[in-house]
């Protein structure tokens, strides 16, 4: 079978553009609203200092991974690990990330579908249309989930048809700075709000007795999946990477955005969490903090109701537009690696690659539509368990397959004297004992 060059597969017109669908890739509902709950119920600034190391120490190494295997091969993560080594077992961790990816949007398009038809329920709330406002909100309605799950999946796909750089790139360059633009506006418009320092003294004030274990790896997990590792999303984006790019540099950089993201999540959800308690909306079940879920797709909408007028509204439409461009650029990326599987191991055009995987998510998204109970059980197999043993499995390739001299070849290119830097010295440790340890553990720990 022919390897096809990297013009014939697409490549990124420049660092911004990969840096932000990096980024993009990595930021997404999860970033926006799981992470900020996780803050709130898990140890305050504590939790968001544990979760800053994790994600440098743990996530950081694990990219440098999968983006040098990425590159080296020029090939999706299937073929990727056919084409570095002889090794039988490692192109099935690549399909085995193909799957993940594959059912991870199935369930994911269902949950951005309801972002996306809530920035509508605020509209019909306002105009006081009671009834179509409810059929928004009933997350248990097949019908209402599958029409718009098929909406989002149709948008997902129509850019991934354009390809890297005329249809991921550019999508990525016009959503990551607007995401950025809106959360900021939030954020200084909630700060100006009743309640609104109590969250911020929550989020950045630690409580350093408030560090276990438990806390570590779950931090760890949270930094291991807001990141996209495991599923070859970053190995089928760092396909289309120039030679002439510093992968360690650029790995950093897309680091470094993800957690800025995260963070101003964070200033922008859990302060607006106090500021919905201080306008009466009840935001503890018992002594427990609301799940995500219920914050984002009850109490939020509560708050922005009682705030009422334009200004509600307009709070309103804008939270889930940002909910919904987020999990957009995430999106995109789930389903350009089936879609890379498709092109590289079957000869198979972009456009209708793209279309043949697309269809069949959205079939089985529709199926999740109308058995939503299945969202669990799927976020359990393919996101806890599924995403760090493929994490795992990827640094074991490193340490004993590829090896590392192989490894830091690959880095040489944009990056002349890795060999003889701190980094070449340090990363091979990370990658044999720190990262596998650790993945372990929490891999371990989520099963028992």
């Amino acid at each position: 079978m022919a390897i096809q060059t990297s013009t014939e597969r697409g490549s990124w017109n420049s660092r911004l553009g990969f840096i932000l669908a990096a980024a993009g890739s990595a930021v997404g509902l999860g970033n926006i609203w799981g992470f900020p709950t996780k803050v709130a119920t898990e140890g305050g600034a504590a939790y968001l200092i544990i979760y800053l190391l994790c994600t440098f120490l743990i996530g950081f190494p694990v990219m440098v991974a999968e983006l040098s295997i990425g590159r080296a091969s020029r090939r999706n993560p299937v073929g990727a690990f056919k084409a570095l080594s002889n090794n039988k077992f490692f192109p099935l961790v690549g399909l085995w990330g193909v799957i993940c990816g594959v059912m991870i949007l199935s369930f994911y398009s269902v949950i951005a579908g309801w972002a996306f038809g809530y920035a509508f329920e605020e509209i019909f709330y306002f105009l006081g249309w009671t009834q179509m406002a409810d059929l928004l909100t009933d997350t248990g309605n097949g019908w209402k989930n599958a029409l718009l799950a098929v909406i989002f999946m149709l948008a997902t796909i129509k850019i991934i048809t354009g390809g890297v750089s005329d249809g991921i790139e550019k999508a990525t360059k016009t959503m990551m700075p607007l995401l950025v633009g809106i959360i900021v506006i939030m954020i200084l418009y909630v700060l100006t709000q009743d309640g609104a320092m109590d969250g911020v003294r929550e989020y950045l004030l630690p409580d350093f007795s408030r560090i276990t274990t438990d806390l570590i790896f779950s931090a760890m997990g949270q930094a291991f999946f807001s990141l996209s590792l495991g599923m070859g999303a970053l190995i089928t984006y760092g396909s289309y990477l120039s030679k002439k790019e510093n992968i360690p540099q650029v790995a950093a950089f897309v680091t470094l955005a993800d957690v800025g993201i995260a963070f101003l999540a964070g200033l922008l959800i859990i302060p607006a969490m106090y500021v919905a308690r201080s306008a009466g909306i009840e935001i503890f079940v018992g002594d427990q903090l609301a799940s995500s879920t219920d914050l984002v797709f009850q109490i939020l909408p509560a708050l922005f109701h009682t705030i009422g007028g334009f200004v509600g509204v307009t709070l309103g439409v804008v939270f889930f537009l940002l909910l919904s461009i987020a999990a957009l650029t995430s999106t995109i990326s789930l389903l350009e690696v089936p879609v890379s599987y498709v092109i590289d191991e079957h000869q198979m055009e972009r456009s209708k690659a793209a279309w043949l995987v697309g269809l069949g998510v959205t079939f089985i998204s529709v199926v999740i539509a109308f058995q939503t109970s299945l969202i669990g059980s799927f976020s359990y197999i393919f996101s806890d368990l599924g995403l760090p043993i493929g994490g795992l499995l990827i640094c074991l390739f490193i340490a004993f397959v590829w090896k590392k001299e192989e490894a830091l070849n690959e880095l040489e290119h944009g990056f002349p004297t890795i060999k003889q830097s701190l980094f070449a010295k340090v990363w091979p440790v990370f990658l044999y004992v720190i990262c596998p340890a650790a993945i372990a553990y929490n891999i371990i720990s989520n099963f028992l």
